[in-house]
């Protein structure tokens, strides 16, 4: 029995465990399967963290990109309002323009108008005068057509004024 290697091989092995058992090895080997666990928990915890904050910022990405979208839908609203007002008020006072610039066009045409009225009848008025002077001094002569022709044009200048 002592010289059977099986016999020996298992004084060896209990010896080896006896001596392990000893120097406490199995604690030790525990205490850094513990410490290594611990790690990878910790490791596993910062990972679950930096997840929920990379969730958490892609959620805060995602609604100021929507936010924007809004945003600049909003922006082009309102630009296409003001540019709709702007093109009302353009209309509009291009409309006013034109009626002012129609309203003095015919404010200067009647003033031309009556204006050559006037012209005319100063003219009528002067062949008048000159047709009537001369028809009088072909029919009157003498002193009787002087006084006549004084009182006509003392007639007249009451008469035009």
């Amino acid at each position: 029995m002592f010289f059977l290697a099986e016999f020996w091989v298992t004084v060896a092995f209990l010896v080896f465990v006896l001596v392990l058992l000893y120097y406490k090895v199995p604690a030790v080997i525990a205490k850094v399967l513990d410490e290594r666990a611990d790690g990878i928990r910790k490791e596993l915890d910062e990972a679950r963290r930096v997840r929920e904050e990379a969730q958490t910022l892609l959620a805060d990405y995602q609604r100021k990109h929507r936010s924007v979208g809004e945003e600049a839908e909003a922006i082009v609203a309102q630009a296409r309002h003001e540019a709709t007002a702007f093109a009302e008020e353009t209309r509009r006072a291009l409309k006013e323009q034109l009626e002012r610039r129609t309203k003095l066009a015919e404010e200067k045409i009647a003033r031309a108008e009556g204006q050559a009225i006037d012209e005319v009848r100063a003219a009528a008025v002067d062949l008048a005068i000159a047709a009537a002077e001369k028809i009088l001094r072909e029919k009157a002569s003498g002193a009787a057509a002087a006084a006549l022709i004084d009182q006509s044009i003392r007639d007249l200048k009451t008469r035009l004024n």
